[in-house]
């Protein structure tokens, strides 16, 4: 027995089937799966690198740093919307 389709009508959707490709001899791009090393795996992940130990209170300064520059720039920000809407309102008064 043959398939069948339905007659459509010009102004019917038309569903299309996916066939996806494969190229035919080109390499796979993938690194070969490499085993794991069993001496790395060993070590715990919360430690931190040896070369340069957290400095606590550097971070904090420049968490604070940022912090007031975004205050401040926020701050210009608002200023100059209301400067700017203040001078639009006079340039309409009569």
């Amino acid at each position: 027995m043959g398939k069948q389709r339905p007659k459509m009508s010009e102004g019917e959707h038309v569903v299309l089937q996916f066939r996806p490709r494969h190229p035919a001899g080109l390499p796979d791009r993938r690194p070969p799966a490499t085993p794991a090393d069993p001496v790395h795996d060993l070590v715990p992940r919360n430690q931190p690198p040896d070369e340069q130990p957290d400095d606590f209170r550097h971070r904090m300064l420049a968490n604070a740093a940022a912090f007031a520059f975004t205050i401040a720039l926020t701050a210009v920000g608002l200023w100059l919307a209301m400067s700017i809407a203040a001078w639009r309102l006079l340039e309409t008064l009569p």
